[in-house]
């Protein structure tokens, strides 16, 4: 036998950069996809016939209410001053403390009914950068009385 012959093996490795290949793009698909789906704001919006908060929940926590009056601004009950009104670097940074504080803390938006709804929209993503995970709107209750042709 020749020595050269002996040396010859069959080489019996996986290809293994097709599947590498594959894999970069798979995460490159997933990294732009991602943030797409988070992109909503999660609320619990309350029904026609909106019913209270739950009176267990509100008597260890003080809920977080975040006003936005007729003109757009933003007001925040745990703020210094709660009539002033607050720029919205402050509302996150007031807002993010009490959420670490307890996160438990019911998170609340009540606006003007004749704000701008991008305002709203604006504040209740204030409040979930924040770390707010469920955002709730403040109504009035119903009355069909004080408003004709409401049944």
């Amino acid at each position: 036998m020749n020595t050269n012959q002996t040396k010859l093996r069959l080489m019996s490795e996986i290809n293994v950069v097709p599947y590498i290949d594959v894999m970069l793009v798979l995460l490159i698909i997933f990294m732009i996809t991602a943030p797409l789906l988070t992109e909503g704001i999660s609320v619990d919006l309350p029904n026609a016939a909106a019913s209270q908060l739950d009176p267990e929940l509100l008597k260890d926590n003080e809920p977080i209410v975040l006003s936005v009056d007729r003109d757009g601004k933003f007001y925040l009950n745990i703020a210094d001053d709660e009539e002033a009104a607050i720029d919205e670097d402050t509302v996150v940074e007031l807002a993010s403390a009490a959420i670490r504080r307890n996160a438990q803390t019911p998170v609340l938006v009540k606006a003007d009914e004749s704000v701008a709804y991008g305002r709203v929209v604006i504040g209740a993503t204030l409040l979930q950068q924040a770390g707010a995970t469920k955002i709730g709107f403040q109504t009035d209750p119903t009355d069909t009385e004080r408003r004709p042709g409401v049944r």
